[in-house]
């Protein structure tokens, strides 16, 4: 196949993900970046992408869609780098935290719109206190750092969240909040969110 050539639109959290677990991979790639605050590149990208949205991955005459299905490709194609636990049960987990990821926390998604911008301090709305108590949960059964002490997907896909609740002053208490501050601290993640920065200058907050 030829190489890989990820499409991901400016501000995006899923292509966010997609490009960190691109990272993990240790496979070369180049990114193809749409703006999605440009009317004429987002009618240019709909009529580009399979479904009309971002992140895609090219990989010769292959595409995948979707950030967890580029996310199960990249664990395939890569198995060498264990992007997801190499146990059956932790990987099962991991899946399970994915999805969960992927398909809910609509309320804190709504409520606490992602932004680029400078951290603003303010009470979470009452909406989002049962997604926040998942949330401490989950990762207060992080094993360090990273959720199965070595980094992955689901800690790729967690990053964006922790980051998300940062920027409105939001930290979790005891185990839950050392794992949000680690993924904060990542390197992976400062190198995607510098990225995400200079295609997108924070100009205002939007909904991702």
């Amino acid at each position: 196949m030829g190489s890989l050539v990820l499409t991901v639109g400016t501000g995006s959290t899923w292509a966010m993900r997609a490009s960190m677990v691109l990272g993990l991979s240790g496979l070369a790639w180049q990114e193809q970046v749409f703006d999605l605050e440009d009317a004429r590149e987002v009618v240019r990208l709909k009529r580009v992408s399979p479904t009309g949205l971002v992140p895609w991955l090219d990989d010769g005459e292959l595409r995948i869609h979707d950030s967890l299905a580029i996310a199960e490709y990249l664990h395939e194609r890569c198995p060498e780098r264990h992007l997801y636990p190499v146990n059956v049960a932790e990987r099962a987990l991991a899946r399970s935290l994915c999805a969960e990821l992927h398909a809910g926390f609509g309320q804190i998604r709504s409520r606490l719109p992602f932004f680029l911008g400078a951290p603003t301090q303010s009470e979470p709305p009452v909406e989002v206190l049962v997604e926040l108590a998942r949330l401490q949960t989950i990762w207060s059964q992080a094993r360090g750092d990273f959720y199965f002490g070595e980094a992955g997907i689901i800690d790729a896909f967690y990053a964006v969240m922790a980051y998300r609740l940062a920027s409105y002053g939001i930290g979790l208490p005891g185990q839950a909040g050392l794992y949000q501050q680690a993924l904060l601290a990542w390197p992976l993640w400062q190198e995607t969110l510098v990225k995400a920065r200079l295609q997108w200058p924070a100009k205002s907050r939007q909904s991702l």
